[in-house]
């Protein structure tokens, strides 16, 4: 082979003349150093949270009952407050007064008496005299019934009647010839028996007469239809026209008692003492009925009686109410709620009932002392009427307690009254007598125009 047809060899180069290649390691330590230092961040990222978390609680002191993390408040919420920051806060005084002890159930308006008005004699209704929805007395005409059968049958037994008087004068008169006759024993003692016997034959038959006279003049009395009783009248029942019979059982109207109306109400066995005290020694305890909302009251009256055995089915046992009804308010079936007084309280000591609070120590109210902090006071609490409570122990009269804001309270802290501003301890009692001075002026004169009482009882 010639020299010509040889490839040449490229030429060799010498390891200091190769490019090196690029490395394919150095995105994994890009990636690495990455995370390494997220991981360092996000461990100082905690410590610091948990160092302010800490540093909160510290300052935060303890929570005080009732406030957020005490007792009966949301927990977790007592560093947002300081100890020294002053709350705002509205307060009355703790007047004294009368409290009422009242037991509330519900009733239904049970007329004294519903009578259906039928009639008592068969025939053709010709007139009815009354309207619909009328208030009648006792005796008013309502209807009439054909009366003429029965007139013909007055004038039939009258007739009768007349028939056998003659009969019995005339047996009378025989019986007196008899006489003189078996005296002069011209007639036979058989004969004049007999004549005695039809004297009182025809003397029992006139008796009878006059027995269908009165009852022909009874039916002629019920064809006049009149009411029964004093009442309402209902929707009428039949029309002119119709033949109304005694068998009748819609009867021609309703009518009802309105005036006195009673209400039927049930109360639980565990009340029953307190309210055979009161009836056992004579008193007449009050009875107010209220409408569904329990909130407006329809009308006033007296516990009446109490039924004579407990239902074992429901632990309750049955009362009535009357009420003079004047104004008609109270409407058979209708459902009230009743309030029945039992006694009242002299002397009480009274605070708003958003004053009292409640928590895992029980209830409290939070006093305002005069340096202007507040002190949690452990009460116990007697009857309530509405926004009144009665404290049985625990509070004195005149002392202040706080009514709105008790919610962000502790053990000590300051308040103020922002209808007064911030103040001295001088200016906190001030503050804090205006306002109970209102609230008592504003409960004594709401409780004094009130017809009722509607506390529960203790």
């Amino acid at each position: 082979m010639d020299d010509k047809d040889r490839t040449p060899a490229p030429p060799s180069r010498s390891p200091a003349e190769t490019p090196a290649r690029p490395s394919r390691r150095w995105p994994w330590v890009v990636l690495l150093v990455v995370l390494v230092v997220a991981l360092i961040a996000w461990i100082h990222h905690r410590r610091e949270t948990a160092s302010g978390s800490a540093a909160a609680a510290a300052g935060a002191g303890t929570p005080a009952p009732g406030g957020p993390g005490g007792p009966g408040g949301p927990p977790g919420r007592g560093g947002r407050y300081s100890m020294n920051q002053a709350q705002a806060v509205t307060v009355a005084k703790a007047t004294s007064g009368e409290m009422p002890v009242t037991i509330n159930a519900l009733g239904t308006v049970t007329p004294l008496a519903t009578v259906t008005v039928r009639t008592q004699i068969a025939g053709t209704l010709t007139e009815v005299a009354f309207r619909e929805g009328q208030m009648v007395k006792a005796g008013d005409f309502l209807a009439q019934v054909d009366p003429r059968p029965y007139q013909i049958q007055l004038q039939n037994a009258e007739g009768t009647k007349a028939k056998d008087e003659a009969l019995l004068l005339q047996a009378r008169n025989d019986l007196a010839r008899y006489q003189v006759l078996i005296k002069q024993d011209s007639i036979s003692q058989q004969q004049f028996d007999d004549q005695q016997y039809l004297v009182k034959q025809y003397e029992g038959q006139v008796k009878t007469d006059q027995a269908a006279i009165d009852t022909a003049k009874l039916d002629l009395v019920y064809a006049h239809i009149t009411a029964p009783v004093a009442g309402r009248v209902g929707l009428r029942q039949v029309d002119p026209g119709n033949y109304v019979q005694t068998s009748d059982t819609n009867g021609v109207v309703i009518i009802t008692q309105m005036q006195p109306m009673s209400v039927i109400f049930t109360l639980a066995e565990d009340n029953l003492p307190a309210v055979f005290e009161q009836v056992s020694d004579g008193a007449q305890l009050s009875v107010t009925a209220y409408d569904r909302s329990g909130t407006t009251p329809i009308a006033s009256g007296h516990l009446d009686t109490l039924d004579n055995q407990i239902d074992t089915t429901t632990g309750t046992l049955k009362l009535r109410a009357l009420f003079d009804n004047k104004k008609n308010l109270l409407f058979p079936n209708q459902f009230v709620n009743t309030k029945l007084l039992v006694r009242t309280v002299h002397d009480a000591i009274i605070v708003p009932s958003s004053s009292v609070q409640t928590g895992s120590i029980g209830q409290f109210v939070y006093v305002v002392k005069p340096d202007d902090t507040v002190t949690v006071r452990v009460v116990k609490v007697g009857p309530i009427d509405g926004e009144r409570t009665s404290i049985v122990s625990g509070l004195s009269i005149g002392e202040t307690v706080v009514t709105d804001g008790a919610d962000r309270l502790r053990e000590g802290a300051k308040v103020v009254i922002p209808a007064r501003g911030p103040h001295g301890a001088s200016g906190a009692s001030g503050a804090s007598g205006a306002a109970g001075a209102d609230w008592a002026s504003g409960a004594s004169s709401a409780h004094a125009h009130r017809h009722h009482h509607s506390s529960d009882a203790q």
